[in-house]
């Protein structure tokens, strides 16, 4: 579909605005029998809904959870079953490490471990950034390499980190399992290869594992790493070639960046942390006249979901309904809001449940829908599509897809 939309795209003076709240899909929780979207207060989202098409999204195929990165391809357009990129080369590129072909960039979570090795917290607690970079440091000191092997290791946010294992002469391969199990009361796993190339990364993996929580078993609560995405140098088509638009990210996370950057969206600075919205407002509003096509993402949405806490997801909900309408001033063409994956808080995980989506545009239909809501998204006259056809239909509301044959 990619190729075929390439042949079809035009440029014009119209905008899209994608907004990305990731993971805001949830389930109802018997408190209140309502999902985290539901149980917000969204007066102005409720609006935009009145003039919008709803509809769902399964981002990967029917009963597939999604990662972040393929969840996000597949709305950019790209089916991310044919393109993969694990989430250590979105996370240093993200930062602006850069990837030299052979090198093997994995992406870590400080963790709790407690006496007998079993995990207790994934997260450690979500250390500050300040506690991260003291802690990379520390690490930093104490392993510069492995078998010869020079390390990188790089602060993301929070309990995340990169690391970066260069390769000297061969390519290292990065086909292996993951050390992170994805539950607690059980032991971090040990790194197996599943290919030839993969053996030394293998190796230089569980050595870090065992070095790092020696280095420190001091530390009552970042005492432990755990490694999933592992990913050697990425090529995508481009977003620009493929759609003729220019495109922006707006984002605060480093692996959203990344992912950007590598299917050649420009990243734009953003002022302030991730709650503060009003820096991305204001990043949409400096470059608005620079840009055919804004990517605006907002992750706590998706960490609150995580941590099971369904009363502080939808008020990240709420906070995002209050600078709607600030976008809404810049007056786009079109204007979508979705995610990237459900996160219901009642798993405290990414789940395999469908996404709701909002298409408002110039052009397009209204539905008999009252609020942006799992449910209401259930009714919508967009349906249940495929993630991939969410760029068409966006291109095609800002009439910028020419006609199809004769």
């Amino acid at each position: 579909m990619l190729s075929v939309i390439k042949e079809l795209s035009k440029k014009t003076e119209s905008k899209i605005v994608l907004v990305v709240l990731d993971g805001v899909g949830g389930l109802p929780l018997a408190f209140n029998g309502e999902t985290e979207l539901a149980t917000a207060h969204t007066p102005n989202l409720d609006k935009l809904a009145l003039e919008s098409q709803l509809g769902q999204l399964e981002l990967v195929g029917a009963g597939i959870t999604p990662g972040s990165g393929p969840g996000h391809l597949s709305l950019f357009g790209y089916d991310p079953i044919q393109y993969t990129v694990g989430r250590g080369a979105l996370s240093a590129v993200g930062i602006g490490v850069k990837l030299s072909a052979g090198d093997v960039a994995v992406r870590g979570n400080f963790a709790t471990l407690d006496a007998q090795r079993n995990i207790v917290d994934r997260r450690a607690g979500r250390p500050s950034d300040e506690k991260n970079v003291e802690i990379v440091a520390l690490l930093k000191a104490n392993i510069p390499t492995l078998e010869g092997i020079p390390v990188e290791i790089y602060t993301e946010s929070e309990h995340r980190f990169v690391v970066v294992f260069r390769a000297q002469g061969a390519a290292l391969g990065a086909n292996l399992s993951d050390v992170d199990p994805q539950e607690v009361g059980v032991p971090p796993l040990e790194a197996t290869a599943h290919d030839s190339p993969s053996q030394k990364t293998a190796g230089l993996v569980n050595a870090f594992v065992m070095r790092a929580e020696e280095i420190l078993k001091s530390e009552t609560q970042v005492n432990g790493v755990l490694f999933r995405g592992y990913s050697d140098v990425p090529h995508f088509p481009s977003f620009d070639d493929a759609y003729k638009l220019r495109a922006a990210c707006i984002a605060s996370y480093p692996m959203y960046k990344g992912l950007a950057s590598l299917v050649g969206m420009d990243v734009l600075e953003v002022e302030g942390h991730e709650d503060a919205l009003e820096g991305k407002v204001a990043a949409l509003r400096e470059h608005w006249a620079e840009y055919d096509f804004f990517f605006f993402h907002i992750k706590k949405t998706d960490s609150t979901g995580e941590d099971g806490n369904f009363l502080e997801k939808a008020h990240k909900v709420e906070l995002f309904d209050e600078i709607l309408p600030a976008i809404l001033e810049l007056g786009p063409q079109v204007l979508c809001i979705t995610g990237d994956h459900s996160t219901p808080s009642k798993l405290m995980t990414h789940s395999w449940h469908p996404v709701p989506v909002l298409i408002r545009s110039d052009y397009g239909r209204k539905d008999a829908t009252s609020r942006f809501t799992e449910e209401e998204a259930q009714k919508g006259s967009l349906g249940l599509r495929k993630g991939t056809d969410l760029m068409p239909l966006l291109m095609a509301n800002a009439l910028k897809l020419q006609k199809y044959g004769a």
